[in-house]
């Protein structure tokens, strides 16, 4: 059992764990307020797996939230640890995990001191929809960073800072068409790509790819794309 202290928590915003938290239960409703990660699960997963095989690698989810990501690892033959700081929503990702008869670490700590006892450790970190909710994103980007071995693969997903991005993250899936629950975003934490470029190279991580998550929830219609001007993915390597 990890014990947490305060100093865990010092990169974690109380009101978007309290937030995540109280939807916990409806985490693998696929027609619930989290059903649009259930449906750009499948996109993540690809992208991951055009650039690196999962099948027999180690693998760390960081903001591993209720395991939908860290399921789709495991199932595609990755040994996985999930790591969140909402102890609501990750009691629901381990008996999920159960129930779907997968052996999956999850631990209740942050990315931090969790990269302090595991340095260069996975062959594969992920870190998803999750920096545009911690106060200091770069942290977060420096410690998948320090958990990853060296040529290894780091993966992020995150929200652009744009006029775009706020019509469809936040006006329309929240306000509108309820796709995820009202005030899960903050258009400010918002990251340009350019930005978490900058992080990830001061971090020592090489990008070696992007793509976009086109979506058309009126339609729904989702995929991968190369725009990055909404929910972008980025693919880097340890230099």
């Amino acid at each position: 059992m990890i014990l947490k202290t305060m100093s865990d928590h010092s990169n974690a915003d109380q009101a978007e764990l309290n937030n995540f938290n109280q939807f916990a239960h409806t985490w693998w409703d696929k027609e619930g307020e989290f059903g649009a990660l259930h449906t750009i699960n499948p996109f993540r997963v690809e992208f991951i797996e055009s650039h690196t095989p999962l099948q027999g690698k180690t693998a760390l989810d960081i903001g591993c939230g209720g395991g939908i990501l860290s399921e789709s690892l495991a199932q595609a033959g990755a040994k996985t640890t999930g790591i969140d700081l909402a102890e609501e929503v990750l009691t629901v990702a381990k008996l999920h995990s159960l129930e779907s008869e997968l052996s999956i670490d999850y631990q209740c700590i942050a990315a931090e001191a969790h990269a302090k006892a595991h340095p260069e450790h996975y062959d594969v970190v992920t870190c998803m929809e999750m920096l545009e909710h911690v106060p200091d994103p770069a942290s977060i980007i420096q410690a998948a960073a320090d958990c990853v071995k060296p040529n290894g693969w780091v993966f992020f997903s995150t929200l652009n800072r744009n006029y775009k991005a706020y019509l469809l993250g936040i006006f329309a899936a929240e306000n509108l068409l309820n796709l995820v629950p009202k005030g899960t975003h903050t258009y400010d934490k918002f990251i340009k790509p350019s930005e978490l470029d900058a992080m990830a190279r001061q971090a020592g991580l090489q990008l070696i790819d992007g793509a976009g998550i086109d979506f058309n929830p009126v339609l729904n219609q989702y995929g991968l794309s190369d725009k990055l001007d909404v929910n972008y993915l980025l693919a880097y390597q340890k230099n």
